[in-house]
């Protein structure tokens, strides 16, 4: 299939030159480079073993209010940072 594609400028001749280094043509390495791109999120998506946990406290009355107290803590530290010193 054809499809048109916008790159910017420095990443089309690196793209270009690349692909011409490999010996391949523009066309084989993009499709090569996105099939990566594609296996490599398609394993990143599978949840990692902690996150089954992640917000489990929240669900827990005893634990949400806890977490209101440490959320409230953590906005009043956040109010008293000067930016000035953060420039």
């Amino acid at each position: 299939m054809k499809t048109t594609l916008e790159l910017p400028d420095d990443l089309f001749r690196e793209v270009k030159s690349t692909a011409a280094r490999r010996g391949m043509l523009m066309k084989q390495f993009i499709a090569e480079a996105l099939r990566e791109k594609l296996s490599s999120s398609a394993s990143a998506s599978h949840p990692k073993p902690w996150m089954q946990f992640s917000g489990c406290l929240s669900k827990q009355p005893a634990m949400k209010a806890e977490l209101i107290r440490i959320s409230q803590i953590v906005k009043d530290e956040f109010d008293r940072v000067d930016e000035a010193d953060w420039q």
